[in-house]
């Protein structure tokens, strides 16, 4: 039986090449303080050392099939997980019982099962899960596994406002109009040239290669419109701006130099809060989803940290594992 279900099975049947699913080592059970239950996927040798990531609104575990290839081509355990509502993972009761709270309470349920006590991991998060790895500041789970982060074109607040994928020249007409469009619950409908290009125009680069927009709309129309609206509506108020001092772990920020959706000036203003940036990865001409457009840097990134921070520590059951060179 496949382990994928409605509309991500239909979904994946439509990715190909490096965006063609990738097929999880193992997988466990997860349960969130609300008391729900959610798959969690690792991918890679047990051995390895570990990277934990969180997909951003819309998407799923399908979204980091390109960079699970190259994490586990280089050597390194990779654990990913739906957000709540989005894939496997099951949708809230109501539309208000979505808060960034529950991103941290999911983020860290996935912590617990799927990596050792005291083990330590990278932990990255696109777009709304960068926002999770904000919401999980100062939680337990989040200090005892956390070696390193990577938030990966992602802000910390005022975002309709300062989005452009409307480009008005009012931050305040800016922000109705990006609010209205993060809250529609109008269905997105099939895939089709028309809306794969508008999808593409507000989350991709200026010149996106045609399977990385077709990979961008299958992924994301498949997110139930509900579940859409109802972080939209999230992601509308946000501000996390005071927890990210509280991110203490060395942090990688890494952003695209044409995302309309969190612009440039979002990753220099983190990079300015983090206690311990490591620096900021300006992807020049790529948009929002960066770990689609240029896996091959993302991953770089992560792999980066894994080799300055997980080097030489145990890893799960095995002890001091080597890492093996980056492609």
């Amino acid at each position: 039986m496949s382990r994928l279900t409605g509309n991500q099975e239909s979904t994946a049947k439509g990715l190909t090449g490096m965006y063609a699913p990738t097929v999880p080592a193992r997988e466990f059970t997860a349960r969130s303080g609300d008391g729900v239950r959610f798959p969690v996927e690792v991918h890679g040798d047990a051995a390895d050392p570990a990277v934990v990531l969180a997909h951003g609104w819309t998407c799923s575990t399908l979204f980091w099939a390109p960079v699970i290839r190259e994490l586990t081509a280089s050597g390194l355990r990779v654990v990913v997980y739906d957000q709540r509502g989005h894939g496997r993972s099951p949708a809230a009761a109501t539309p208000q019982a979505y808060t960034t709270a529950m991103l941290a309470d999911d983020l860290c349920a996935v912590l617990d099962v799927a990596l050792e006590p005291g083990e330590r991991a990278v932990i990255g998060g696109h777009s709304m899960g960068g926002m999770t790895l904000m919401a999980a500041a100062g939680r337990p789970q989040l200090a005892e596994h956390g070696a390193a982060l990577m938030l990966c074109s992602t802000g910390a607040q005022h975002l309709t406002g300062q989005a452009r994928v409307i480009p008005l020249r009012s931050e305040r007409a800016r922000h109705v109009a990006h609010r209205a469009l993060l809250g529609a619950s109008a269905p997105l409908g099939p895939v089709t040239p028309l809306t794969r290009k508008a999808l593409a125009y507000g989350t991709l680069g200026p010149r996106p290669l045609p399977e990385t927009a077709e990979a961008t709309a299958r992924i994301v129309h498949a997110c139930p419109t509900g579940v859409r609206s109802a972080w939209g509506g999230v992601l509308a108020g946000l501000d996390l701006a005071a927890k990210v001092p509280y991110l203490k772990a060395p942090t990688a920020v890494v952003t695209g130099t044409r995302d309309r959706l969190t612009p440039l000036p979002h990753a220099r203003r983190l990079a300015a809060m983090l206690p311990d940036c490591t620096g900021v990865h300006e992807l020049e001409g790529r948009g929002h989803m960066t770990p689609l457009e240029e896996p091959g840097s993302v991953s770089a990134v992560l792999t980066g940290l894994a080799r300055d921070h997980l080097t030489g520590a145990t890893q799960g059951s095995a002890a001091a594992t080597t890492m093996k060179e980056s492609a």
